[in-house]
């Protein structure tokens, strides 16, 4: 049984980096002639904002900091982040509500071990394993206690990647006017020296620009991202452990569809009229009662 669609590439993010990259070459490279007025852009313009000492401060020291301030294993993973965030898991709600409540009416009808092979082919493993435990007759708060204990896992180890973004867009535009103030502080103590004016007044502005562009052209943007993904597979994992205490209990396989339906009202992403559209019956919201975003308590 099939819970997730599959992988698609996410063009706003090549999209959203491409253009970004391509209106500041732009921006450079934009030249109007003061004599006729005519407009042209010149690449070679672009020559002018690159520096090797900005290069060290910005990206050097930023790296540094985040090399200094977190494990290897978090780098080692910056791979896997960038295919999360350019071909990401395509974690479908609907997809998820409707294996669950065609899980409960088979188990409500012929009972939890008539599921077991359909479980058993399931492809998610979190959803695969919880239904394993209650098939197995584990008490209900040890399955809870399971199911809280992987999502806060979950929760937190995909909150200390993200974190390492948010540092490092802080990070970069410090090291940015780390370089302004060597740049000046350089450029006052040679002012006599013509050469060297020009050269430091280049690291001091450049430095700054580095770290701006870095910070809100790439750490920011995959911070977001990674905080989006996280949140569509957070909401399909509760509602998992929703559905999974639901039929462990033996509740009404439309009371459960309306429950788990309930949780996406929440979510102002999702479109709830698509999902309902794809459904067998269409799910009455004004009868559906409201509940926090947990899972339920024995």
């Amino acid at each position: 049984m099939r819970t997730k669609k599959i992988k698609k590439i996410d063009y706003t993010t090549i999209i959203g980096w491409g253009v970004g990259i391509l209106l500041i070459l732009l921006a450079i490279s934009f030249n109007v002639d003061r004599y006729t007025g005519s407009v042209n852009f010149n690449l070679k313009l672009a020559s002018n904002f690159f520096d090797i000492p900005s290069v060290f401060i910005v990206f050097g020291g930023t790296f540094c900091v985040l090399f200094a301030s977190y494990p290897i294993e978090f780098f080692k993973r910056v791979k896997t982040h960038l295919k999360v965030v350019i071909f990401p898991p395509q974690y479908s709600p609907a997809l998820y509500i409707r294996a669950i409540v065609a899980l409960a009416k088979s188990a409500r009808m012929n009972g939890l071990l008539s599921i077991e092979e359909k479980v058993s082919n399931l492809d998610d493993v979190f959803l695969r394993n919880s239904l394993l435990m209650v098939i197995d007759s584990v008490e209900a708060q040890k399955v809870k206690i399971s199911m809280e204990t992987e999502l806060d896992y979950l929760d937190a180890r995909h909150s200390q990647d993200i974190e390492m973004y948010i540092k490092g867009s802080e990070y970069a535009p410090a090291f940015g006017m780390l370089g302004t103030l060597i740049g000046l502080i350089n450029l006052l103590k040679n002012l006599t020296n013509q050469d060297a004016l020009v050269q430091n007044m280049a690291v001091a502005l450049v430095t700054t620009f580095y770290g701006v562009i870095i910070a809100n052209l790439f750490f920011k943007p995959m911070a977001v991202k990674l905080q989006t993904r996280h949140d569509e597979e957070m909401l399909c994992k509760t509602i998992i452990a929703e559905g999974v205490m639901a039929i462990q209990d033996g509740d009404n396989p439309k009371f459960i569809e309306e429950k788990l339906m309930r949780l996406l009202a929440k979510q102002p992403n999702l479109n709830v009229n698509k999902i309902n559209s794809n459904k067998a019956k269409t799910v009455k919201s004004n009868n559906v009662r409201p509940k926090n975003n947990t899972v339920k308590k024995k």
